[in-house]
């Protein structure tokens, strides 16, 4: 009898406590955070410049149904896209100070502008203040032959330049940065 009494006080404090303890974690965003650094090797933590931004999915959809030509966008979904640079870069003819940035851009036909902002934690862009930029760049529009489904962005570099190459459906954006 006291080990039945025993087992049952047993289950039931087990019971309370998988409820006491359980996290209510939320699912798997739609559109994920994602990193590109440059160097781009892991084993390289000398980075000279790294993005955080989320990746939206086309879904069936097109691009010019997700983005409004001339008008600003996040360059990414939720969160402003975020450049850190930890030198000096320039972008065009502007110098960027190392710190970090939201970055935005303008879709156009023929080409997009770059936009890197003084302002953070700002989510998509609703917020945008032309004010508080820091430098644009337009650089052309190209074609890639394959689609992407997921947004993404990588670096490249040669000589001296690190080239953000963003890629979404078959669009295809360079921009390069100057060390």
């Amino acid at each position: 009898m006291k080990t039945n009494k025993l087992t049952l006080l047993f289950a039931l404090t087990l019971f309370l406590s998988t409820h006491t303890f359980a996290q209510n974690f939320s699912k798997l965003d739609k559109s994920p955070m994602d990193i590109a650094a440059f160097p781009t090797s892991y084993k390289d933590a000398n980075k000279l410049i790294k993005i955080a931004y989320s990746r939206p999915q086309l879904k069936g959809r097109t691009l010019d149904s997700l983005l409004t030509k001339g008008k600003v966008w996040r360059t990414g979904a939720n969160e402003a896209a975020e450049i850190t640079f930890y030198q000096d870069m320039m972008l065009g003819e502007t110098k960027i100070t190392k710190g970090t940035y939201s970055l935005a851009t303008i879709p156009g036909d023929n080409e997009w502008t770059i936009i890197i902002n003084k302002d953070l934690n700002t989510w998509g862009a609703y917020f945008y203040n032309q004010d508080h930029d820091i430098a644009r760049l337009n650089v052309p529009v190209k074609t890639g032959s394959k689609p992407i489904e997921a947004f993404a962005m990588v670096f490249t570099n040669d000589e001296n330049t690190i080239n953000l190459n963003i890629g979404w459906d078959t669009l295809r954006l360079v921009v390069p940065f100057k060390k």
